[in-house]
């Protein structure tokens, strides 16, 4: 059975910081892109980062984060991390990861992560 679980969220002051960790089980972990997605109440879900399979490790971000997240993974331990620094308010969300068998390539709306973990929330307070 495939499962992700996401923790780490929380309540932050602006500035401050996180560190997500998503824990995996039930498939070949390094031949996975795994991302981060997050949904903020009343607005769409978008892809935050996302990480190519081990072979590849390249990293992606969308513009709102870069230069303040940083996607890493653990092949050790079948997790993937997202580091958080220097949040501001509009990072409030409820965050996902999610793992495809494939790339990256247009990880904010590709159909094909379609293995999903259950959300953590992050707050930041202004």
């Amino acid at each position: 059975e495939v499962q992700l679980q996401a923790s780490g969220g929380g309540l932050v002051q602006t500035g401050g910081s996180l560190k997500l960790s998503c824990v995996t089980s039930g498939f070949r972990f390094d031949t996975y892109a795994i991302a981060w997605f997050r949904q903020a109440p009343g607005k769409e879900r978008e892809g935050v980062s996302c990480i190519r399979n081990k072979s590849d490790g390249g990293k992606h971000y969308t513009d709102a984060v870069k230069g303040r997240f940083t996607i890493s993974r653990d092949s050790a331990k079948n997790t993937i991390f997202l580091q958080m620094n220097d949040l501001k308010p509009d990072d409030t969300a409820v965050y996902y990861c999610a793992a495809s068998p494939w790339t990256c390539d247009h990880y904010s709306t590709s159909p094909d992560f379609r293995f999903w973990g259950q959300g953590t929330l992050v707050t930041v307070s202004s």
